[in-house]
């Protein structure tokens, strides 16, 4: 369940009263893998994740794929939750191909789905670990812009019960929502997004916009970027690494997207705006 019942004691206009508050659930997740090490398989713990539960599978993929352990969904053999059910563990088995142990000799630092690619000395150095995508012509015009927060208003279930999420959709150039995901943790909703993408065979995502309920951050910028995504946009402002970022990566980044405005602060070149 995406949320709990508390029963609490709500204040307003003087009145005091006893009410039934529902709250976003947050719950650890393990992510556990099974790779290949010369001839033998080794199984270890990569990373405990805080996240709200659901789409469990997705999101571990996508951890995967925005730190760069795997590339597409042939890197993957299997992913199953283990344990009882409601579980809060998961096990993905990779490919033989994929090298977990000269990845891990790159990471040199510990996991987190709000880490992005912590360690790192320089924006530089990220724009060498992410992968190479053809840039696209195509353009968005202002009207596509300002129906976003309304495609995200109409698909938030647990926000509108709980106030207490993020949310992370991926919208084609045509304005159709392809999938949206929520969680408390705005890095998780994005990976749940990715995940779901690598396992429906749709990377690189050059030709879809993401779209947060959130602020841009520097960890955002990276993880659309390790999917090929080209247009990010959000709710929220940006940081100043997160508008750095985008102009190195030369992914457009939009912010402050709500009641028919939004600021441009990377890649103008992918928006029409003239009326």
């Amino acid at each position: 369940m995406t949320f709990r019942s508390f029963e609490i004691k709500r204040y307003k206009n003087g009145i005091v009263e006893r009410a039934l508050d529902s709250i976003a659930a947050e719950e650890p997740l393990a992510i556990r893998l099974l790779h290949w090490r010369k001839d033998s398989r080794h199984a270890e713990n990569l990373a405990v994740t805080m996240r709200t539960p659901g789409a469990d599978k997705e999101l571990a993929i996508g951890l995967l794929l925005t730190e760069g352990v795997i590339q597409n969904a042939s890197d993957i053999v299997e992913v199953r939750s283990i344990g009882t059910d409601p579980s809060n563990e998961v096990l993905v088995e990779l490919a033989r191909s994929v090298d977990f142990d000269e990845w891990r000799q790159r990471r040199n630092g510990f996991v987190s789905s709000s880490c992005g690619v912590c360690g790192k000395a320089s924006v530089e150095q990220i724009a060498q670990a992410v992968p190479q995508t053809a840039a696209t012509e195509w353009r968005v015009n202002a009207e596509f812009m300002e129906a976003l927060p309304a495609i995200l208003d109409t698909h938030q279930p647990t926000f509108h019960q709980t106030g207490g999420v993020h949310a992370a959709a991926l919208v084609s150039l045509d304005g159709q929502l392809v999938s949206l995901f929520e969680d408390i943790g705005r890095h998780n909703a994005l990976d749940k997004v990715m995940g779901a993408s690598t396992l429906a065979g749709l990377l690189p995502l050059n030709r879809h916009v993401v779209f947060m309920s959130s602020r841009s951050s520097f960890e955002l910028i990276q993880k659309a970027a390790m999917a090929g995504v080209q247009m990010l946009a959000s709710v929220g402002g940006p940081s100043s690494l997160a508008v750095e970022t985008a102009r190195t990566l030369g992914i457009t980044l939009v912010s402050f997207v709500r009641e028919r405005r939004f600021n441009v602060y990377s890649g103008d070149w992918r928006l029409n705006l003239q009326r």
